[in-house]
């Protein structure tokens, strides 16, 4: 963390496209990550797309907060105390990108009604909360079936993942129709950062 910004430096040098940050409540999930004051300082340090993940319990009340600290996008839980739509629309309202996320127990047919408004679903592929965890095979189909629904309705929407996303499992999502994908422990516990952030990227286009 004292380190902060040479880190960021290194994915940068490395060809990562976006930076995705974390925020943690202790209430939604259980744990506490960063929060505004450290989103603002790497708004300053960098103009990498700031992907700002939202795993709190009322995110609608924080949006303004984060779009004005810098957030490209911003991602809000749909299992989150806020209503869906209302969220969505305050984070457009403040030129911001809009996605939802949803757990790996939530069934794709949540997010349906949503995909015209919302540029973004992310798809958990492990349960939110902590980093180093186990892809859960389970959430491809999800992948899947949200990727076909969009197809479907003609929408220009991006489907990310998030949690256990490795040079294995890369090519399962991608296979499945995501075209975002989001990886810490693999990339950052590599000899080479650019080579694993390609293998990544085989055949996504976003």
């Amino acid at each position: 963390m004292l380190e902060l910004g040479k880190e960021i430096k290194k994915l940068e040098d490395n060809g990562i496209d976006m930076l995705h940050f974390d925020v943690m409540d202790g209430v939604f999930v259980p744990n506490i990550t960063f929060g505004i004051p450290v989103l603002q300082q790497v708004r300053k340090v960098t103009d990498i797309t700031l992907d700002v993940h939202l795993m709190i319990a009322d995110p609608i009340k924080y949006v303004k907060r984060f779009a004005e600290c810098g957030a490209d996008i911003i991602c809000f839980h749909i299992e989150s105390n806020s209503d869906t739509l209302e969220t969505i629309n305050s984070i457009k309202a403040l030129g911001v990108k809009a996605a939802i996320a949803i757990k790996p127990a939530t069934p794709a047919e949540s997010v349906f009604e949503y995909l015209p408004y919302v540029d973004m679903i992310l798809v958990m592929t492990v349960e939110p909360g902590f980093g180093g965890q186990s892809f859960i095979s389970e959430t491809v189909d999800k992948i899947r079936t949200i990727r076909q629904k969009i197809t479907e309705l003609g929408l220009d929407v991006n489907v990310e993942v998030d949690g256990g996303i490795n040079g294995t499992t890369s090519s399962i999502v991608r296979e499945a129709g995501a075209n975002v994908l989001v990886s810490g422990s693999y990339l950052f516990a590599a000899d080479n950062m650019a080579k694993a952030a390609d293998s990544l990227k085989e055949d996504i286009s976003c």
